[in-house]
Order: structure tokens, then sequence, then C-alpha cells
């Protein structure tokens, strides 16, 4: 009794007038040195970049806007975790998700920008590599961490197999299904059939988040049996860096805005390193991949070994999910403004993966408790797509 009053009296005390003063935004130092970037990069951008002969220069200007573009990022993902505790779930982690797929459109909309008159297969890679390496790579750490601490841990069975109801379907209609339509050369939608994954994207997903918030909420919370630790880490929390929604949500837009300019500018380095070094294309899309799902990442291993598997369940599936059904509407309607041809399908052998990654992760979410040899097998899954990337 005593801790939840605790609780209740740190996110009242948060949400004072007098909250954070100084000592809250000493911490926003991020900002400044992302608007700050931004602003030298939209002056002398264009005569950075004109000229990436010169090896030490690359590097400079990769590993700075890479720098601040994670330092963004981690922002970024620190309101929307503070949020997530004032919201509390499932609507705390679908501010999380939303705003790493928004980078993530950012950077993958860069790219193809980069390349205007090419047909691009980039955001098709972009979004494969998020679906390896959440499905695979982090749910496989979570999950053996999670089993080598705690033996088995429980979550919502049916809130995971909803994500998968929606995942499935159209992770197959995105990346599959255009290697045999006929309508057109290539693995490459008509433009009616674009229209329709383009409406059939928002539509489910706009149906999965009435359901998520609103009808069948308690599906996303964790069981009884996993509840007894939630608690302490929200309190946690709560004690030292949640303040009001008032404070954290316009924060968390002022660290996105800058962003857009860091994506354009990050996509001529690194296009211009990958063809230099004669690296697979793919490899991209999985840094760019990696980049929007670094911070996320933290916080789904954290929880798992916290004990809060539903909270990482709905982080990593809801990263997924979020990132076919908003990523694919993005790039195909991208596609439409700039004429590009929008390249989705999957080659031979990671359709292979994709579907053995889909099948494998509706068995291990087909019982209420997870072990350590669910996330063994996921992550040899990880290791076999990062050995065919590179030899296939």
């Amino acid at each position: 009794m005593n801790s939840q009053q605790d609780k209740r009296t740190a996110l009242e005390a948060s949400d004072r007038p007098g909250w954070g003063s100084f000592r809250a935004l000493r911490r926003e130092w991020p900002l400044a040195a992302s608007i700050t970037t931004a602003a030298l990069f939209l002056v002398f951008g264009p005569r950075w970049l004109a000229d990436l002969s010169t090896a030490f220069g690359l590097a400079f200007l990769v590993a700075w806007l890479l720098a601040v573009i994670l330092l963004s990022a981690f922002a970024l993902v620190r309101h929307a975790e503070s949020l997530a505790v004032k919201l509390g779930e499932p609507r705390g982690t679908l501010i999380m998700t939303l705003a790493a797929t928004g980078i993530e459109v950012m950077l993958i909309s860069a790219f193809m920008l980069n390349r205007p008159q090419e047909s691009s297969p980039f955001a098709r890679d972009a979004m494969f590599a998020v679906v390896m390496i959440v499905l695979n790579g982090l749910v496989g750490v979570s999950l053996l961490l999670g089993g080598l601490r705690y033996h088995e841990q429980a979550y919502n069975l049916q809130g995971a197999n909803m994500f998968l109801a929606v995942i499935v379907p159209l992770s197959v209609l995105g990346m599959v299904l255009p290697n045999f339509t006929a309508s057109t050369s290539g693995p490459t939608f008509s433009t009616l059939q674009a229209i329709f994954l383009i409406v059939m994207s928002g539509g489910l997903y706009g149906v999965f988040l009435a359901v998520q918030t609103s009808s069948h909420r308690d599906h996303f919370v964790a069981p009884d049996s996993a509840a007894g630790s939630r608690g302490e880490g929200a309190l946690e929390h709560g004690r030292e860096q949640v303040g009001p929604v008032a404070y954290h949500a316009p924060l968390l837009l002022l660290y996105l805005l800058p962003m857009v300019v860091h994506s354009k500018q990050f996509a001529v380095p690194i296009d211009h390193a990958i063809k230099a070094l004669h690296a697979p294309p793919a490899l991209g899309g999985l840094l760019v991949a990696a980049i929007v799902l670094f911070p996320e990442s933290l916080g789904a291993t954290r929880a798992a070994l916290a004990n809060h598997l539903q909270r990482s369940v709905n982080i990593l599936l809801g990263l997924v999910l979020a990132d076919i059904s908003m990523t694919m509407p993005a790039v195909l309607t991208m596609g439409f403004m700039t004429g590009q041809s929008v390249i989705l399908g999957l080659d031979a052998v990671d359709t292979i993966l994709l579907l053995l990654t889909l099948g494998l992760s509706t068995l291990t979410f087909a019982s209420v408790r997870t072990n350590m040899l669910h996330g063994a097998v996921h992550l040899l899954l990880f290791l076999a797509y990062l050995m065919l990337m590179f030899e296939k």
C-alpha cells in the first residue's frame, strides 16, 4: 500500500509547475547539439558533402552525423519512456514505437531522395532489416537473458497473437507478393496494387490501435503472474525522470524535427561509402534499422531483465508492426511523388528467411511462457541473416 502511495506522490509531484527548471533543462544539451548541427549543415553542408574523396573527411562527417542522430534518438526515447510512465500501458509503448518509426521513415526518405533516378530497393532492405533485427535479434536476446535469469517468463498471449495476426499478412503481402504479381515487370506493384496496400496497411493499423488502446486494452498488459515486479520499475523511473506531459511531449517533437536535416545529410556519405567499399547494398538498410532500433533495444532488454516481459513484447512486436504498416505506405506514396519505382519484393533467400522468421515467431508466442531455448533459436536465425547478407 505504501509503495503505491509513494508512486502516486512521485507522479503528482512531477506535475507541479516548478518541476524541472534548470536541472531538467540541463539534461537537454543534446537538443542544442542537434539544432546547431542542423544549422551548420544547412549552411555549409552542400560544400562539405561535395567532395568525399578523402577517407578522413568521409569518416569525420559520418561519425559526426551518426553521433548527433544517436544522441537525439536516445533523448527522444527518454522522453517517450517518460510519457509511457505517465500514460501507462499500452499507450506508453505505442508512443515509443511511433517515435522510432518516425525516425526510420525520415532516414529511408532521405536515402530515396538521394537516388532520384533509380528504382529503389532501399525501403525494402530497411523494412526487412527491422523485421530480422527485432523478431530474431532483439527477441532472441530478450528471451535468452530473461530465461537465464528467471528460468521462465510470462506475458499476455492474446496481445502477442493480435500483433502477429497483423504482422504476418502485411509482411507477406508487402515483401513476398510483389515477386508473383504479373501486372508489372520486377518485384514491384502496379499503381492500383500500391494504392490498395497503402489503404489496407493504414486501415489495419488503425483497427489494431483502436483494439490496443480501448476495446481490448487488457490484452496488452502483464498477466497477474508477471505483475509482481512491475510497480518498482515504474516508480524508479517516475522519481528520476518523469515530468508533466506538457514538458515531455513538446521536447519529443523538438528532437524529431532537426533529424529531418540530419537524415538527408547522413544519406550522402553512407551511400558513397557503400559504393566505394563495394559492400552489399542491403548494408545501408541494415545500418538505418540498427540506428533506429538501438535506443529501443536497450529498453526492451532492460524490461526482460527486470522480468517485465510484457513491456518487452509490446515494444518489440509494436516496432515491427509500426515499421511495416507505416513505412510501406510512406515509401509507396513517396514513389508516386518522385516518380520512382519502389522495389518491395525480396529475393528468394530473403523470402525464405522472412517466412521462417514469421513461422518461428508464431511458434514462440504460442505459449504463455517463454524460456532460453526460444531466445537461442531466434538468435541463430539472426546470425544466419547476417551471414547470408554477405554470402548468398
